[in-house]
C-alpha cells in the first residue's frame, strides 16, 4: 500500500470512529443550548476568529443560503454580531458575542467520554495516539 492510500486509509478509519461515537454528545449539545447542531458548527468555527459569510459557509461545509439562514438566526438570539470588516468595507464580518462566546465555553464543559473502543486500549497506545494526534492537531 502506498503512502498516500495508507494516509487516506488512516484518515477514513479516524473519521468513522468519530462519526459512529459522537451522537450522543450531540445529543446533549442540542438539549444543552436548544439549537440544531448546524448552528454549533458555525458557533465553533467563529470561537477561532471573526470570518465572512463566505468563509463561515467553507468551514462548516455549507452552501451559502444555509450559511445566511443559520447566521441570521444566530444573530437573533444574540450570539453573533455582524460589522463592517475594516480591510474590506463591502463585507461583514461575524464574530461572537459575549453570549455567543460564553454559550461555546459552556459546550466544552460538558461532558464527552472516550467511546469504549478507545477507552479500552492499553495506556501505551493511548499515549502514542495522543502524541500522533498532537501532531496534527491545528492551533
Amino acid at each position: 500500500m502506498s503512502d498516500a492510500r495508507l494516509a487516506d486509509d488512516v484518515w477514513r478509519t479516524m473519521a468513522a470512529v468519530v462519526f459512529d461515537n459522537r451522537d450522543a454528545w450531540k445529543r446533549t449539545v442540542i438539549e444543552h443550548t436548544g439549537l440544531p447542531f448546524s448552528r454549533v458548527r458555525v458557533l465553533r468555527r467563529l470561537a477561532a476568529r471573526p470570518m465572512t459569510a463566505k468563509e463561515i459557509a467553507k468551514a462548516a461545509s455549507m452552501d451559502a443560503p444555509a450559511t445566511t439562514v443559520a447566521v441570521n438566526d444566530l444573530q437573533e438570539r444574540g450570539l453573533v454580531i455582524r460589522e463592517a470588516d475594516p480591510t474590506n468595507r463591502r463585507s461583514k464580518l461575524i464574530s461572537l458575542t459575549a453570549a455567543g462566546r460564553e454559550l461555546i465555553d459552556s459546550i466544552s464543559r460538558l461532558d464527552d467520554p472516550a467511546p469504549g473502543v478507545i477507552a479500552e486500549l492499553p495506556v501505551s497506545e493511548l499515549r502514542t495516539l495522543q502524541r500522533i494526534l498532537g501532531k496534527v492537531r491545528p492551533g
